[in-house]
This record gives C-alpha cells, sequence and structure tokens, in this order.
C-alpha cells in the first residue's frame, strides 16, 4: 500500500512512479519475444513454399524437402513460446530457435555470405537467449 500510496502522489504531481525491476522484466520479455515472434514469421514463408525462402536455402546447400520442415518447426515453436502453461516445451521451442540460428550462421559463414547475414542471424540468436532468459516464473520449468 505504501508503494501505491507514493505512486499516487508522483501522479497527482505531474510525475509517473518509477517501473520496479519485475516491471522492466516484463516489458524485456515481452519486448524480445514479439521481435524473435516476428523473426520468426518466415517460417510461415517456408510452409507456404514462396521461391525466394526456398532459393536462399537452397542456396546454402540444403535439400528442398528441408524447407517445410523447418517452416513448420518455427511456427510451432512460436506456438509454443506463446502459449500460456507448458513450460517444458517452451524450453526445447527456445532451444530448437536457438540451434536453427546457430545452423544458420555456420551455413552463412561457410558459404561466405556478407557479414550483415551472418550479424543477423547472431543477434536472432541472441534475442532468443534474452527472450528465454526474461521468461516470468509462470512460464518456466518448475514455476508457479
Amino acid at each position: 500500500m505504501e508503494f501505491l500510496a507514493s505512486a499516487n502522489g508522483l501522479a497527482e504531481h505531474g510525475r509517473e512512479a518509477p517501473a520496479s525491476a519485475t516491471q522492466l522484466k516484463t516489458i524485456g520479455y515481452w519486448v524480445t519475444t514479439g521481435v524473435l515472434v516476428f523473426c520468426m514469421t518466415g517460417g510461415i514463408f517456408q510452409l507456404l513454399g514462396v521461391q525466394t525462402t526456398v532459393d536462399g536455402i537452397m542456396r546454402l546447400g540444403y535439400p528442398s524437402y528441408i524447407i517445410p520442415v523447418l517452416g513448420l518447426a518455427k511456427v510451432l515453436a512460436v506456438l509454443a513460446i506463446l502459449w500460456p502453461g507448458l513450460p517444458r516445451l517452451k524450453e526445447w521451442a527456445y532451444a530448437g530457435i536457438f540451434f536453427n540460428m546457430m545452423g544458420a550462421t555456420v551455413s552463412h559463414v561457410a558459404s561466405n555470405d556478407e557479414a550483415w547475414i551472418i550479424a543477423v542471424t547472431i543477434t536472432i540468436a541472441a534475442i532468443t537467449l534474452a527472450s528465454w532468459g526474461l521468461r516470468p516464473q509462470n512460464r518456466r520449468l518448475g514455476g508457479a
């Protein structure tokens, strides 16, 4: 109650109460998760067989039959991460995305791709780790 009283006092004077560490962590979780989900929407293009996506993956040396599998895995991973509950499935989803992005990094390096492409895949892997690390307790194994 004391926090609410001081927050109300700040609001009356035209100032906002400072965000708590928990609030900042929650905001960080949803921002990183939102960016991760956006990055994984490429899985839809893989499932639909969009030619640009297919060409890009096959240029890395992968067979065409793996592309819909990767797309389905990305879509299912996003659903698992966003769906309430299922903490063990979330762990597997985060791991799958991380390993996918690390494999993409190695594939781009082996193909002598430009540095910015490699930086993007590493960044998405880092965003995956950030989202995983910032998860609320009720989205963790052994959580509430």
